[in-house]
C-alpha cells in the first residue's frame, strides 16, 4: 500500500477533523484537473491526455485494491504527470517531425521539473506521494526508463500505475509523423511488455480492468 497518509499535515499547526480533509483534498484534486487541462492545451494532439491517464490509472489502483485515499491521489498525480512540460519549449512540444537528441534531452527533463513544481504542496511531498509519482512515471520496470533509471520495488508504485496508463493513451494519440493506435491494439503492446517495461502486477490489474470496462476505462 501507498504511505499517502498526508492531509493530516496539509494545515500546519492546526486540527484537522475529517471534513475539512475532505475539503482540502477536493480543492487539491479540481486545482490539479485545471493545471492538467492547461498542460494539455498547449498541444492540440494531447487533448484530454492528463484525463485520461488520470481515470486509467484509478481503475487500476482500485483494482489493485488500494485505499480510496490512494486511489485518490493517483488519480490527481495523474492528471499532474506531465506538468513538467510547462517548462519545455513550446517549438520541442509542437515540433511536427521526430525530435532531435539534443530535443530529446529536453523533454526527458519534465518529470524532474514537474517535482520540483509540485513538492512545496505538503500534501504531495511525502515518499511515494504524488511529488515522487510525478519524477518517476518514466521509469521503466527493467531500468531502462529515465531520469534515474530505477527498476522493480524500487519504482514508486504510483509511478508504475501512472506509467502504464500514460503508455496507453500517448499510444491512441495521432501525431503528424505517426498515426495513433486503435485501443485494442494499444492494449496488446502493454500487455506484451508486462515484466519488462511494466510491473506484471500492474499490467494484470490493467487487463482486468480492461476486460471490465472496455474503452470506457479512459473515460471513468
Amino acid at each position: 500500500m501507498l504511505d499517502l497518509d498526508l492531509i493530516s499535515t496539509s494545515l500546519p499547526g492546526k486540527p484537522c477533523d475529517g471534513c475539512a480533509k475532505e475539503r482540502l483534498l477536493e480543492t487539491l484534486h479540481q486545482f490539479a484537473e485545471s493545471l492538467g487541462e492547461a498542460i494539455d492545451a498547449k498541444d492540440p494532439c494531447t487533448r484530454f491526455h492528463s484525463e485520461q491517464v488520470a481515470q486509467v490509472s484509478s481503475a487500476i489502483a482500485r483494482d489493485m485494491g488500494l485505499s480510496d485515499h490512494d486511489v485518490r491521489m493517483i488519480h490527481i498525480a495523474g492528471h499532474l504527470h506531465d506538468i513538467g512540460k510547462i517548462g519545455i519549449p513550446d517549438a520541442i512540444l509542437k515540433k511536427t517531425n521526430f525530435l532531435t537528441n539534443v530535443e530529446w534531452e529536453h523533454i526527458r527533463t519534465h518529470p524532474e521539473i514537474g517535482a520540483v513544481i509540485v513538492r512545496p504542496v505538503e500534501a504531495f511531498s511525502a515518499p511515494g506521494g504524488v511529488a515522487d509519482i510525478i519524477l518517476h512515471h518514466h521509469e521503466l520496470y527493467d531500468g531502462t526508463g529515465y531520469p534515474y533509471g530505477l527498476s522493480g520495488s524500487d519504482i514508486p508504485l504510483g509511478a508504475r500505475i501512472i506509467s502504464v496508463a500514460d503508455a496507453l493513451s500517448a499510444r491512441m494519440q495521432h501525431r503528424p509523423y505517426r498515426q495513433g493506435a486503435r485501443f485494442e491494439v494499444a492494449v496488446r503492446e502493454i500487455i506484451h511488455c508486462s515484466g519488462t517495461h511494466y510491473d506484471p502486477v500492474v499490467v494484470s490489474a490493467f487487463g482486468e480492468a480492461v476486460d471490465r470496462h472496455g474503452q470506457r476505462i479512459l473515460t471513468g
